[in-house]
């Protein structure tokens, strides 16, 4: 309750090299958290769509869904702002430890990103297989943990709603998927989300990390890749991996 989701960037003082504009300032917490912002500010680290990027300043927050790693960047900070706890010691203190997540290490966690370019760091979460799917297992449960409800049921079932529908997907090419987006979440969306994919939706990590939840089976599917060694496991790959899973399950 400490966090005004309508709260603008504005409002809470938020800035970055070069200013942002009138315009962008407009934007709130709801809009970073859905990639909703209309910001096209660099980001200070790479992975996102921000080269299929409109013109900064052309898109009224709220009505244009880019994923780009500014919203995410920003967000991230003002959560530590507004709460005044380290990103990663509340992930720590109010999921790791409560779900008994098994390979958490603190020490692991931090921070990166080139300063340069953006003032906001990425804050990349670094997690084992089954520590996924606990987060999973926690979402399947709608926050709730073995009795105990971890954050509220209500939260849990907003996060993964589809916000930005599968055909106003940006780029134009997202629209030839399946995917909507949520908080976060990517969510089946359009013809695809039927049957075993009813309801699903789905983490999605760099170099192929995955967390995917089946309500429709009461499953989770966590799938984790060796990036040290060069690997990357892209979601066609993946797609058909859980596809076999889905079909052995029914």
């Amino acid at each position: 309750g400490s966090i005004d989701l309508d709260q603008t960037l504005n409002e809470l003082g938020i800035d970055d090299h070069g200013s942002l504009l009138p315009i962008e300032k407009k934007a709130t917490i709801d809009h970073l958290i859905t990639a909703r912002s209309g910001i096209y500010h660099a980001a200070s680290n790479a992975g996102d769509n921000s080269a299929d990027a409109p013109e900064r300043g052309s898109q009224e927050p709220g009505t244009y869904f880019l994923y780009n790693n500014w919203d995410f960047n920003a967000a991230g900070y003002i959560f530590e702002k507004l709460s005044g706890k380290n990103i990663y010691d509340a992930l720590r203190d109010e999921i790791a430890i409560p779900i008994k997540m098994e390979d958490f290490d603190r020490n692991a966690q931090r921070k990166s990103g080139n300063l340069n370019r953006s003032k906001y760091p990425a804050y990349h979460i670094w997690l084992s297989t089954r520590d996924m799917a606990r987060i999973g297992h926690l979402m399947l449960h709608k926050g709730n943990w073995s009795g105990e409800q971890i954050f509220p049921r209500d939260w849990a079932e907003k996060i993964v709603s589809t916000i930005t529908p599968l055909e106003e997907m940006n780029p134009s090419r997202f629209r030839d998927g399946y995917f909507g987006y949520g908080y976060m979440w990517w969510t089946w969306d359009g013809p695809e989300n039927t049957g075993p994919f009813k309801g699903a939706y789905s983490a999605r990590g760099a170099y192929g990390q995955y967390i995917t939840v089946l309500p429709a089976l009461g499953m989770v599917v966590a799938h984790k890749t060796k990036s040290a060694y060069g690997r990357r496991t892209g979601w066609s790959e993946y797609d058909k991996l859980l596809n076999m899973i889905v079909a052995a399950k029914k």
